[in-house]
């Protein structure tokens, strides 16, 4: 039976957290596809080895604590009071749940957050911090079919924020290409224009 990449990803949290070491859960679903080891996501825990396990038909394994520990799900909180408006957390959300503008103070929808805590580290105020969130909300408490809605949200918004991402970066090249361009097609007119001159002047100097 082949399992597809698409099975393996449906099982972890899509918390986007690269504690795995891959870029995100889809891009470690792949790793695990091409014989990764199934027990590197701390935030899918025991439970989701098993479930991956069962899935692959492998061992079961213990958490890589390399990766880091299993613990409950926390979602990221700004102290207000000191943001500065350095945009770093926004850019560094997988899902776009931080909102807020350039030097103006930003701010976590707790619902979107996936608690990853990838908006810690670059954070030059240190104003971000982790905290627990209530035990019903807590994935291994919530209905399956809502923990799959969620998990389903999850993706779609870190989907979103990469094609958003590329196309801003598309959109990027493009400019500073046409803007080369444009730089190259001045120095060449300006050429045109001086040879065309000389040529004026020096058929008039022959009259």
């Amino acid at each position: 039976m082949i399992i597809s990449i698409d099975q393996i990803d449906a099982i972890l949290p899509q918390t986007q957290c690269t504690k795995c070491g891959y870029k995100d859960c889809y891009d470690y679903a792949k790793a695990i596809s091409n014989g990764e080891k199934h027990n590197r996501c701390p935030p899918g825990g025991e439970e989701g080895i098993q479930k991956l396990a069962n899935l692959l038909d492998r061992e079961t394994l213990p958490l890589d604590l390399n990766c880091g520990q299993e613990a409950p799900k926390s979602v990221a909180v700004i102290d207000e009071s000191l943001c500065i408006g350095c945009e770093k957390c926004l850019l560094a959300c997988p899902v776009d749940a931080i909102i807020g503008s350039k030097k103006l103070m930003h701010t976590v929808i707790a619902d979107e957050c996936t608690g990853c805590d990838l908006c810690i580290t670059p954070c030059p105020m240190d104003c971000i911090e982790m905290e627990i969130i209530d035990s019903q909300k807590q994935p291994q408490n919530m209905p399956i079919s809502l923990l799959e809605e969620q998990k389903a949200h999850y993706r779609q918004k870190h989907i979103a924020k990469e094609a958003r991402l590329k196309a801003k970066e598309k959109l990027s090249k493009k400019t500073h290409s046409n803007n080369i361009k444009g730089k190259a097609l001045n120095i060449d007119k300006k050429a045109y224009i001086k040879e065309a001159l000389a040529a004026y002047k020096k058929k008039k100097g022959s009259r």
